[in-house]
């Protein structure tokens, strides 16, 4: 059972030895005759709750209630008066105290504002812990160790905690901007709403507003007969991440606007205004701000969406986050393929460290399954990433051929199995990526809707056979 810390700060040493005794057993209780003393102990002991005569020698109780809020924001404060000075009162109140007893002190009146006190503590308790397995459950990718990226993980601490305030997220291809995005998400007031994600590239330019926005039943040819809900109508309460948002034609650039706005907007094909409240997050691997003194984009999007703006550094830029994020890869492929992998050669990352990165996480991420796919362990070899310190600088050189692939084991390879293996992989991250449309899914692999259907239903059968 959680036990929590309770300070008590009264000049009168009756009033703290009655309060002590009275909650001893329920809390780890300090007390302390000044503020100046509590305020001294507050760092290394952070006190969930705190009893606080406001009518204190030295330091006046008001001043010593301000510098507890700004000290320890999460700490409540329950003030104690001397009679009702409703002043006095109404500051507390406004200086962020949870609750107030006047005296002279009844404890039945006191251990009633403890327990609601207690309660929103609690709760309080419980939804951090949700967000925090929230936020494992649902960020699977490893992002680095380096004070870098724990600086951007910092910055989306403070960020995350505005429910609405749109955020801008650059980097280049394959740093993990879902990934943080999925991290503002989940660590929001809004954690509990959905997550809906949107790759602008990824969908036609004709068919984007219909997806954003949702349409009419009848609104254009091939439309649904019920009409359709948009990502925007999803998102309700939640977070709408539109990734690789410069590719946004003018049009939808211009509705979109309009949304951020006013935060309304129509379906297509629809007379009936619509209102939605979720918070947007964009994402892009190109400059927004060059994109709009080039002309393709608009400025006064681009000031909305950049309210609050962050750059995810490269991974050649961190160097010394190459190999732990290449070793959480490593465990992740050896429980899929069934493969007991123990770690990466010292060769293998002295390759890693040196090879320039132009894909990043993602590219990293894709090196290491193909070696676990390929090599035979137990550890991670440069023949099975395709890998040679000469050629580190470079794309993987196939172990000093030029076809980019790494180069067949002593032992051979399955080679069938290993092209069924990695097309079956594929199929469900592209389904995976697009809440399972199977349209932008073929889209993502560079295939039409009819071929991707058909494989599908091929793969689906086989395993159902096996």
């Amino acid at each position: 059972m959680i036990r929590f810390r309770l300070f008590i700060v009264d000049d009168d040493e009756l009033v703290r030895d009655a309060l002590t005794s009275s909650f001893e057993r329920g809390f780890d209780v300090e007390s302390f005759a000044t503020a100046e003393a509590a305020l001294e102990a507050l760092p290394g002991r952070p006190p969930d709750l705190v009893l606080l005569d406001l009518g204190l020698p030295h330091m006046d109780g008001i001043d010593a209630l301000r510098l507890i809020k700004e000290r320890q924001p999460g700490t409540l404060v329950i003030v104690i008066t001397a009679f009702e000075e409703v002043e006095k009162i109404v500051s507390a109140m406004k200086a962020g105290a949870y609750d107030y007893i006047v005296k002279p002190l009844e404890l039945r009146t006191i251990e009633v504002a403890v327990r609601n006190a207690l309660d929103t503590i609690r709760l309080k308790k419980e939804v951090e812990a949700l967000q925090e397995r929230l936020l494992l459950d649902h960020l699977p990718a490893f992002l680095g160790t380096s004070d870098m990226i724990h600086g951007v993980m910092e910055f989306v601490t403070a960020v995350a905690k505005s429910p609405d305030t749109p955020v801008l997220i650059e980097g280049e291809t394959g740093t993990g901007k879902e990934i943080i995005a999925g991290a503002i998400h989940y660590r929001s007031p809004n954690f509990r709403g959905p997550l809906v994600s949107i790759n602008c590239a990824a969908i036609p330019k004709e068919l984007i507003e219909s997806e954003l926005f949702g349409y009419e039943k009848g609104a254009f040819t091939g439309a649904s007969a019920s009409g359709k809900s948009g990502m925007v109508e999803q998102a309700s309460g939640g977070t709408l991440f539109l990734d690789e948002v410069a590719d946004l034609s003018h049009e939808s650039q211009a509705k979109l606007l309009r949304f951020l706005e006013e935060g309304e907007y129509y379906r297509v094909g629809g007379t009936r205004k619509l209102t939605v409240k979720t918070r947007v997050v964009s994402a892009t691997n190109r400059s927004l701000g060059e994109e709009v003194e080039a002309g393709r984009f608009r400025r006064d999007l681009y000031y909305r969406l950049a309210v609050v703006k962050l750059r995810v550094p490269s991974l050649n830029e961190r160097p010394g986050d190459i190999v732990p994020i290449a070793l959480h890869f490593l465990h992740e492929f050896g429980r899929k393929f069934g493969k007991e992998f123990t770690g990466i050669s010292a060769e293998t990352q002295e390759a890693l460290r040196r090879f320039h990165w132009k894909g990043n996480v993602r590219e990293l991420r894709n090196l290491v399954e193909r070696g676990i796919l390929v090599g035979s362990g137990p550890e991670l070899r440069l023949e099975d990433v395709g890998l040679s310190l000469q050629a580190a600088g470079n794309p993987p050189s196939g172990g000093g051929t030029s076809s980019g692939y790494s180069p067949i084991p002593p032992g051979g390879i399955d080679l069938p199995g290993m092209i069924a293996a990695m097309e079956r992989h594929y199929y469900e991250e592209a389904l995976a990526r697009t809440g399972g449309n199977e349209t932008q899914a073929a889209a993502l692999l560079g295939i039409n809707h009819y071929t991707f259907r058909y494989q599908r239903r091929k793969q689906v059968q086989k395993t159902h056979i096996s």
